[in-house]
């Protein structure tokens, strides 16, 4: 099979994987080297299903010996199989960074043999990258777990990011679904990156020469809609991974109906818009001091695909409003609907000089629809909106179809 058969097949195959991002990487070539990585991270594009994947994103190869039922290359599907070596994907990834299609390398692969075999085999595309070709670009690889301790610790010398996916929501779903993987599993790979990365930061406060790990951190991918797993159960593993492990990013991917598909796994993907309401509500819990049950709690652990979950919450919890937007404190303005960190960090700027008014919330581009029966300004106090039965259809927004563009920009700026 020649390269482009197989790069047709394997970037396919790669389409899956949404754990991939370069934020946090800064790396500049010298005079021999080549490549950089820019704060703007790897080139992206968005497929026909809204997933948003990058380029150059490939596997290494698509031959798998699990049998994971959510995904097109277990062993028992039939689908159309390749595998690159490591100099075919190092030439790809040269001749590509030339020609200015891509700036970075994501690197992922089917388990052939073990988990060590194919992790020797990821590392030495980074390693002959890195080492023979001088190249700086971005390289994020795929950490599998199981992995052996020596192994990982290698990779991360190389890689800028690190990502070992958890897969499923539950340990129970991976059982049912997946037997041979583990959270367990996951899990110590995860620990072991999240050490290294310590390790090596406070090696580099010693000293600046000591060498990298995986300077970009580590994410995770977990596929949401394989099993009725409530949104409650995603955020909380979501939230522990977070905690323990100090994962950058996780990825949450909508479940994609394969062929010949297991009868336990649903027919139809979930709606594109679940995927966004678990970014804003994950968003929430990162930067925004939300805990887990304050979303979803155990009356409503799935979070509305209509209302955002801020709005949703403060919905809920009526008896924490007006806020007093001259006197609250930050903790209180972020949890004000369509008050996002940017907005709260400028007000707290203004009510130094004067006491806040509609107009300067007005110049500062919130959605004051939305805002004011939620909040109290030098010239407005609402009156009975916080108790009216109808703010829920007051404050909602209208039915929009849902822009990528937007939910990009929200990503950034985290304005919810």
């Amino acid at each position: 099979m020649d390269v482009r058969k197989k790069l047709e097949i394997l970037a396919d195959a790669a389409k899956y994987d949404a754990s991939c991002s370069s934020s946090g990487g800064k790396r500049k070539a010298g005079k021999e080297g080549l490549g950089s990585v820019e704060g703007m991270g790897i080139c992206h594009s968005y497929t026909p299903d809204g997933r948003c994947v990058s380029l150059l994103k490939i596997l290494l190869t698509n031959f798998c010996i699990y049998d994971c039922q959510y995904c097109i290359n277990r062993i028992s599907s039939d689908t159309a199989r390749a595998r690159f070596t490591p100099a075919e994907v190092v030439r790809l990834t040269l001749d590509f960074y030339k020609r200015n299609y891509i700036e970075g390398l994501f690197l992922s692969s089917g388990v052939i043999k073990s988990p060590d075999y194919t992790m020797e085999q990821l590392i030495e595309v980074a390693r002959t990258l890195r080492e023979v070709h001088g190249f700086q670009g971005y390289l994020h690889l795929k950490a599998v777990p199981g992995a052996s301790k020596e192994l990982i610790d290698k990779a991360g010398l190389y890689a800028d990011r690190l990502s070992a996916n958890i897969e499923l929501p539950t340990d129970g779903d991976l059982k049912k679904l997946a037997p041979e993987k583990s959270f367990a599993v996951t899990g110590g790979t995860m620990k072991e990156i999240s050490a290294r990365v310590e390790q090596s930061r406070a090696e580099r406060q010693e000293s600046p020469k000591a060498p990298k790990f995986a300077p970009a951190g580590q994410s995770t991918q977990m596929i949401v809609g394989a099993t009725p797993t409530p949104d409650a159960a995603i955020l909380d593993t979501a939230s522990r991974l977070y905690t323990r492990f100090k994962l950058k990013r996780v990825y949450y991917s909508g479940y994609s109906p394969i062929p010949l598909v297991d009868a336990r796994l649903p027919a139809k993907s979930p709606p594109l818009v679940r995927e966004h309401r678990l970014y804003q509500a994950d968003w929430l819990l990162r930067f925004y001091g939300f805990r887990v049950d304050e979303l979803t709690p155990p009356e409503q652990p799935d979070l509305s695909l209509e209302l955002d979950p801020k709005l949703a919450w403060a919905l809920r919890r009526r008896e924490a409003f007006p806020v007093d937007v001259n006197r609250a404190p930050r903790e209180a303005l972020l949890r004000v609907p369509g008050m996002g960190v940017r907005t709260v960090d400028r007000l707290l700027r203004i009510r130094r000089w004067h006491r806040v008014t509609l107009a300067d919330l007005a110049r500062l581009r919130v959605p004051l629809t939305r805002m004011k029966p939620f909040i109290v300004t030098a010239d407005h106090r609402p009156t009975g909106l916080i108790d009216s039965s109808r703010l829920a259809e007051r404050v909602t927004p209208p039915s929009t179809q849902l822009s990528l563009f937007t939910s990009a920009r929200e990503a950034l700026t985290g304005e919810l």
